[in-house]
């Protein structure tokens, strides 16, 4: 495994252990050249997905890039991120089970917001707000119209 820090081929797995959902070896490593310390996830892949955008271009899965992209919905909130592995885990397994190796940008989107409106709210219309394009802030406004008449509403504090 090559260091993140220095680029280094010859690091050391220090400690390996599965992950809560046992559904991935988290490994912590150092690496010999700079001393460096970092965490591999190694999982299991079932099948080669193959992502078609709305182009209609094709292009490899990469669950990386999923990764990222939850992250960035998530940047300065309190979310733990085992939590956060386990919902991208959940999605590549969705994905993975829909038994074919064609899935649509707008699949991965849905199931990526799906589990985001259960993690956090903010990262969710973080996301949405990319994912559907937003232009305007009525298009926020709208979108949090819609999303607040999905949920039940709350009785008034009157405290």
């Amino acid at each position: 495994m090559r260091c993140p820090y220095c680029g280094n081929d010859d690091t050391q797995v220090k400690d390996s252990r599965p992950t809560e959902d046992s559904n991935a070896i988290r490994r912590r490593r150092v690496c010999n050249g700079c001393g460096g310390r970092f965490t591999t996830f190694e999982r299991v892949q079932l099948r080669d997905l193959t992502v078609v955008k709305k182009s209609g271009r094709k292009v490899p899965f990469d669950r990386e890039k999923l990764s990222r992209s939850v992250y960035t919905a998530l940047r300065k909130r309190q979310v733990d991120p085992e939590t956060v592995e386990r919902m991208i885990s959940g999605v590549v397994r969705q994905l993975e089970s829909l038994g074919d190796v064609e899935v649509t940008s707008d699949q991965i989107g849905e199931y990526v917001m799906e589990g985001l409106k259960g993690l956090d709210d903010v990262a969710f219309v973080r996301f949405a707000s990319v994912y559907k394009n937003f232009a305007s802030a009525d298009d926020f406004q709208s979108f949090l119209t819609d999303m607040g008449s999905d949920e039940p509403s709350l009785p008034e504090d009157r405290g």
